[in-house]
């Protein structure tokens, strides 16, 4: 009975992250509420500096619970540069945990705050966060046919008005590499055969049109974009079949001793400006993430497998980049919460941020 309350208690590791990272969400909305109201009058460009910041405060909380609480080891090869950059950054998607990734790199060159997303259109009405990713310049995109074009390239041309710093992250697969669902990945494959192209094996066949907009469109205005290719060790069953990478759950759980992420900066000459070209090009770039996962995953010689090629650092994420966001949020919460009339408003933003989140995205992208 004490062994099953003991096994029970360590599955729910995850618990204390996510009622921390949930429960801090309705004090940063309004923190962030605050200095919109009172930056309405103000230049556009002194809100996005503030807003940064305040991203930053909430993100590296996050970040606390994703590398120091965890203990993950952060493996970076490629160039990454110390300098923030004005980015799109462009990477495999295979699970939820790949969108803290981008952060785990942003705050290695002190950009927390200017990461942006490019998201599907369903996850704005996620309650305060959908709201809030979309004020914060995140763009809504939907799939094939409906995805509207001339309102993504509006949003990111206001950005670029604002003089906004740009740590664009896009998913350009458009859903994750799932080898549980082994029909999305044949269609991706017979789609790619279709079409002239390589067939691609540890990851989907990439679409286009997000991509070439955010370049196209912000061409003048980014120093570079960033390849990124990630894999999450210990994703590979008994008889060397790949499995589902963890889920944010999971991995708080400390079910991923390693994650190993490779960089390629590409020069913004290097990259063909038209649709047609681009799609070949982003596809190129596809298939080399293709053999480095390959060699990942399935090299013959087991000394090569787990870890990419070439030379590796392993960054480990400072406790004072984080810990200062996580006491100050935290105690911002939990004075809150030790009030009567905080309990209400803190209850309040929950329910009438969420309605009102909603209406907002329902009528502006």
């Amino acid at each position: 009975m004490l062994l099953s309350l003991v096994l029970h208690t360590y599955s729910m590791r995850y618990v204390l992250p996510a009622a921390v990272m949930m429960g801090t969400a309705p004090t940063y909305v309004l923190a962030w509420g605050a200095w919109r109201l009172l930056s309405a009058v103000l230049p556009a460009r002194f809100y996005r500096e503030v807003d940064d910041r305040l991203y930053t405060i909430y993100q590296s909380m996050v970040l606390f619970f994703f590398e120091n609480y965890t203990g993950v080891q952060v493996i970076i090869y490629g160039d990454l540069p110390k300098n923030k950059e004005n980015v799109i950054y462009l990477s495999n998607h295979q699970c939820t945990v790949d969108w803290i990734i981008a952060d785990m790199l942003a705050i290695r060159q002190n950009a927390l705050g200017h990461v942006r997303y490019v998201l599907k259109d369903g996850l704005k009405w996620l309650p305060l966060y959908g709201w809030y990713f979309s004020q914060h310049g995140g763009v809504y995109v939907k799939r094939s046919a409906k995805f509207n074009e001339k309102e993504m390239r509006e949003k990111l041309r206001a950005q670029m008005k604002a003089e906004t710093p740009m740590y664009l992250v896009i998913f350009p697969e458009g859903t994750r590499y799932n080898p549980e669902i082994p029909k999305v990945i044949a269609d991706s494959q017979s789609f790619a055969e279709k079409e002239g192209l390589a067939i691609l094996k540890h990851v989907l066949t990439p679409r286009v049109k997000a991509t070439h907009v955010a370049i196209d469109t912000m061409k003048d205005y980014l120093d570079a974009v960033y390849d990124v290719t990630v894999a999450y060790e210990g994703t590979v069953d008994h008889k060397g079949q790949r499995k589902l990478a963890p889920s944010m759950t999971e991995f708080l759980c400390k079910e991923c001793p390693r994650v190993h992420i490779f960089i390629d900066r590409i020069e913004l000459k290097d990259i063909p400006e038209e649709q047609m070209y681009m799609r070949r090009w982003l596809h190129e770039r596809f298939e080399v993430k293709d053999k480095l996962l390959i060699e990942f995953y399935d090299a013959k010689d087991s000394k090569r497998r787990n870890k990419f090629p070439g030379k590796s650092v392993h960054s480990k994420l400072s406790l004072k980049k984080t810990l200062p966001s996580l006491l100050f949020l935290g105690g911002l919460t939990a004075s809150m919460l030790l009030t009567e009339s905080g309990r209400k408003l803190y209850v309040k933003t929950w329910i009438y941020g969420t309605l009102i989140g909603c209406l907002w995205v329902s009528i502006k992208p």
